[in-house]
């Protein structure tokens, strides 16, 4: 059972559930370009993963995270045992961890100067975990709105073109940006910790 998961999604589970009733909660987590770049509070980079606009975002991003990491835990601890990774719970942080704060830089560069932007979420963290599956397991069936079968890769080409194309037209509330670079982040993490293993993804896909 991946325990690191579940440590994740119990504390953000929590602390979001504290900061839908306590604005003070949700103000002092959620990601704010201005006051990262100007206040220099730069820990909000990482700690707007623990709060959530409503209970459906909340419960989206965890049971996803749920599904995935699971299975990531369960990867890194298999590459452990062969000699690729050193420490199967350090790379699995390192790649949540990462997403989360990678699929931010973006936004903060964008929206530095915004004093009112604000952002709250897991989604990029969660986007990372998604992508390093895709790149393990790129022929694995996901549902698309839980009932139509694609596989992986194919899922993962139309979440990289409908976020890159809904980040251009801007009209919604969502953080398109942050999705798309988590997701990129993700994919490649298992190239960045180890190059050979692109054979684990080209070998899936019957190229090697």
């Amino acid at each position: 059972m991946g325990s690191t998961t579940i440590i994740i999604i119990a504390v953000t589970a929590i602390v979001s559930i504290l900061a839908f009733s306590n604005r003070t909660i949700m103000d002092r987590l959620l990601l704010s370009p201005y006051r990262i770049v100007h206040n220099k509070e730069l820990y909000r980079i990482v700690t707007h993963a623990l709060v959530h606009a409503d209970y459906i975002h909340l419960a989206v991003n965890m049971i996803v995270l749920l599904s995935f990491g699971l299975a990531i835990e369960n990867i890194f601890k298999e590459l452990k045992q062969v000699g690729v990774v050193g420490n199967a719970t350090f790379h699995f942080l390192v790649l949540y961890l990462g997403g989360a704060i990678i699929s931010t830089l973006s936004t903060i560069k964008k929206h530095k100067n915004d004093y009112y932007y604000q952002g709250v979420g897991a989604s990029g963290a969660v986007s990372a975990i998604v992508f390093a599956s895709i790149f393990f397991q790129p022929l694995s069936k996901l549902l698309i709105m839980g009932i139509i079968p694609i596989p992986a890769i194919l899922f993962g080409v139309i979440y990289l073109a409908y976020s890159h194309y809904m980040s251009k037209k801007g009209n919604d509330n969502i953080n398109h940006d942050a999705h798309f670079v988590g997701a990129v982040f993700g994919f490649i993490y298992p190239i960045l910790v180890q190059p050979s293993l692109i054979k684990v993804f080209l070998n899936q896909l019957g190229l090697l």
